[in-house]
């Protein structure tokens, strides 16, 4: 982990909660930004998103948690649903002294984020959701693909996980299962990984976000990858007709490119939350919003061209991640 975040234990009640927080280093006389909390994918510790932390403005201050029964988080008592869980988030925010925050989730975290800025709203300033659907009313994956995501053996069997990368999670891990293994397995924390993963699984059994993201008063940027086996791309699509004030950016790659591919996708990000907040009508006076002054995100995919025929056929840029690993590859 990166030696800029500070990692510790707080008791929220009865239940330990691991975080880590990345310190905003503002530069002087330029105001604050608002703090960004990170949600995980089911199973997946902290550490998994540090790629994307490293490449995010500086200035932004980052706050990581382990859920209950993952990473360095023991197990609850008991098993809990996903409003539960967001208020315990919230109390942990009060605890930590952070008031309004701007939330991402990734994956089953999106689902997490998208209950918490319907219930916990005056918490949530502005709301990123990544590869991520809309729970049980959703198209689903393959069920050859659902059948490797009831059990947590992807995180313990790094052998397994290599088998299996390019069929589940798509995008750069049809052709770098090693990248793969290593982003889901290095600095991991599994404490009691198959009873936590279990409880994520019962949290959110037969929840469902439709009802309400028609109600979100938050500005949204949704991410989603054209090859990503686990949420097909209609989720996304199906969100943005769903939430108001909504944008969609359509990558080129699969489920883990905020990892793999955090220095692509951490400049939109970033643009989205440093964006001027424009003023809705369903802000002040509960109507649906009026049409954001944001800069347009939405990204189309190349016509005719896939993620892995530019992988396989055009060099990356310079700034990219993987050019970067391949400089130091060449220097070792």
């Amino acid at each position: 982990m990166s030696t800029t975040a500070e990692v510790r234990t707080v008791t929220i009640g009865r239940q330990p909660v691991r975080v880590a927080i990345r310190r905003g280093q503002n530069e002087p006389g330029q105001p604050p930004r608002v703090p960004l909390l990170l949600i995980n994918g089911i199973g997946a510790h902290l550490e998994l998103l540090e790629p994307f932390v490293r490449e995010l403005d500086p200035a932004i201050e980052v706050i990581r948690f382990d859920p209950p029964g993952i990473g360095g988080s023991p197990s609850p008592a008991r098993p809990y649903w996903f409003g539960g869980l967001c208020k315990l988030i919230a109390s942990l925010l009060t605890e930590l002294g952070y008031g309004q925050v701007d939330v991402l989730g990734i994956s089953w975290g999106g689902g997490v984020a998208q209950h918490f800025a319907g219930f916990q709203g005056s918490r949530c300033r502005r709301l990123v959701l990544v590869a991520t659907a809309t729970g049980t009313v959703m198209l689903p994956a393959r069920p050859s693909v659902l059948r490797h995501m009831v059990t947590p053996r992807r995180y313990l069997d790094r052998e397994h996980l290599q088998r299996i990368a390019g069929q589940i999670y798509g995008g750069l891990a049809r052709i770098d299962t090693e990248e793969t293994a290593a982003a889901m397995h290095d600095d991991n924390r599994g404490g009691s990984l198959s009873r936590g993963y279990v409880y994520q699984l019962a949290a959110s059994a037969g929840w469902t976000s439709v009802p309400f993201l028609r109600l979100l008063r938050q500005p949204v940027l949704i991410l989603a990858g054209d090859d990503d086996p686990i949420i097909p791309l209609a989720n996304a699509k199906l969100m943005k007709r769903l939430i108001p004030d909504s944008r969609l950016h359509v990558y080129h790659g699969g489920h883990l490119a905020l990892v793999t591919e955090a220095a692509d996708l951490a400049p939109v990000v970033d643009a989205f939350l440093a964006a001027p907040l424009a003023v809705s009508r369903r802000a002040q006076a509960g109507a649906s919003p009026q049409p954001s002054r944001w800069p347009s995100l939405v990204t189309a995919p190349h016509s005719g061209q896939t993620r892995l025929a530019q992988h396989t056929a055009s060099p990356p840029s310079a700034g990219s991640s993987s050019c970067r690993r391949r400089r130091a590859r060449t220097a070792a």
